[in-house]
């Protein structure tokens, strides 16, 4: 690739190398006419374009260029600021998208779990408002089954593990503990949570290292209540910020153009 080819810019100090043709992909913009016009907030120094505007904004301005689409992080709380940049450096597609800030927003994703203990067996309940997040569980979750015998001479079957019990794609149902089976026998259920190796069989133990698993996938625990005092039913309600929607716009390409706007836009959706 020679020289020609790609321009360096410094936007608020924080430098940026891309191609032309990235930097022309709307011709109409600032951004564009900054390679064959003068113009007084575009300073050519020592080779290099510098703009005394956000640097950090501009990161998202040059993404778009590069995509065609806005797609920004859940915390993301500057929407209204990155519009005022878009208008700036003239990129009108790019500001209409970001006036459609309702569909960037991001929205809470719900996991309930409800807890169930009764003597040596223990039982849970997952809820979540995203499918995908179930099915992801469902997926690092495994329960193992086999048969004891508790005399004269203790002993107990390899383990088997148990498929998953899915009421409906948002829910996932299993429990752990002991039960008693025909004669002497006990029906043994273990909970294996990915990455976590060890089989569990004490519910309490279970509950903790499914709390910590939910915590470290990135939801926050916003309330613990007993649903029922009598069954001693208890319920966590967790909650994270899924990412917001990506929006696009679609360019068509022209002879002697490097692309032109549309009215469509489309939305797509990234992450979980």
């Amino acid at each position: 690739m020679s020289s020609r080819e790609v321009v360096a810019l410094s936007v608020g100090g924080v430098r940026f190398v891309t191609r032309v043709s990235t930097l022309r992909r709307f011709p109409e913009s600032r951004l564009a006419r900054m390679l064959s016009e003068d113009d007084e907030e575009f300073q050519l120094v020592d080779g290099e374009f510098f703009v005394d505007r956000d640097g950090a904004l501009f990161a998202y301005i040059l993404d778009f260029l590069r995509t065609l689409q806005v797609s920004l992080p859940a915390d993301f709380s500057d929407v209204e600021r990155l519009r005022r940049e878009a208008e700036f450096y003239q990129l009108q597609p790019l500001a209409e998208l970001l006036g459609q800030e309702h569909l960037l927003k991001p929205r809470p994703e719900i996991l309930e779990l409800r807890f169930f203990l009764r003597e040596t067996q223990a039982f849970f309940r997952i809820f979540g408002s995203c499918s995908s997040t179930v099915e992801r569980l469902a997926e690092q979750i495994t329960v193992f089954t086999a048969q004891r015998w508790s005399s004269p001479f203790p002993s107990q079957q390899p383990l088997v593990p148990l498929p998953s019990e899915r009421p409906s794609h948002h829910d996932l149902i299993f429990q752990c503990g002991t039960e008693r089976a025909a004669g002497d026998q006990l029906v043994a259920r273990y909970v294996s949570i990915k990455p976590d190796t060890r089989k569990l069989i004490n519910g309490v133990n279970v509950l903790g290292l499914l709390v910590d698993t939910f915590l470290k996938d990135g939801f926050r625990l916003v309330s613990t209540r007993t649903v029922s005092s009598e069954e001693k039913v208890e319920c966590y309600s967790f909650e994270r910020l899924q990412r917001p929607a990506g929006l696009a716009v679609a360019v068509s390409q022209s002879p002697g153009s490097s692309g032109a706007a549309q009215g469509k836009r489309s939305h797509t959706q990234k992450g979980k």
